[in-house]
């Protein structure tokens, strides 16, 4: 709208001086009156439509900023859940591995689960070492795009389910020695999260539970509640 304005405002500025000009000039060479005229307005006009395209070109540019800003926003509100999907979903297509993804928030952690209807080859992925492996992948791929240290954890075909009944077992064994006359049992290291389930379960079944060692050799230990 305001380059339409002028537009129009030069439009208005040429024809007045292509008046002026008539008037200043002598009426005795009437061919050369009409040809100067002429030739000024045509000059002020085609000036003026320069300046309207140079500022038509300002205003695009200005509206591939804006447009910019906007691609940049819409990168920028893309979170961790987000950024794992795309990122799973490239490894799956790698691997020639159908699946569906489901995002799910809680306690401030991200959960990606993968799964499958009917006939799929989704359980060559499934087991815990390379379940483990590639939330490993998919973490490190959030905190390149973010900055920031994820805790996101994947499923696949339902290997946390079953990584929990064998963590459900391993506390049930630890228990029997501890019933059997040990003061204390350890389980194997662990990460983080699966120490937590190992809490939880102990702490179901009546027992105390902590964990001790650092790094890769942090494990959990059970004992009898004082």
């Amino acid at each position: 709208m305001t380059s339409g304005i002028r537009e129009d405002e030069r439009h208005e500025d040429a024809l007045e001086q292509s008046e002026s000009i008539e008037d200043a000039t002598t009426v005795t060479d009437e061919t050369d009156l009409v040809e100067g005229g002429s030739e000024s307005a045509t000059d002020a006009s085609e000036s003026a439509e320069d300046d309207a395209a140079d500022d038509d070109e300002i205003d695009a540019g200005a509206g591939d900023d804006v447009a910019s800003l906007d691609d940049d926003a819409d990168e920028e509100d893309r979170d961790e859940g987000d950024i794992a999907a795309d990122y799973i979903e490239e490894l799956l297509d790698i691997a020639d591995v159908d699946g569906d993804l489901e995002i799910d928030v809680r306690g401030g952690r991200t959960y990606v689960s993968v799964t499958a209807d009917g006939d799929s080859n989704l359980s060559k992925l499934s087991s815990n070492q390379v379940v483990d492996a590639l939330q490993q992948l998919t973490r490190l791929a959030v905190q390149a795009e973010t900055g920031e240290f994820s805790r996101l954890i994947l499923d696949i075909g339902g290997s946390r389910e079953s990584r929990k009944k064998e963590l459900e077992d391993l506390v049930g064994r630890a228990i029997e020695r501890i019933e059997g006359g040990a003061s204390k049992a350890a389980l194997p290291p662990m990460s983080s999260y699966e120490r937590k389930i190992v809490h939880d379960i102990a702490a179901e079944r009546g027992y105390h539970s902590e964990s001790e060692g650092e790094g890769r050799d942090r494990h959990t230990v059970l004992q009898a509640q004082d």
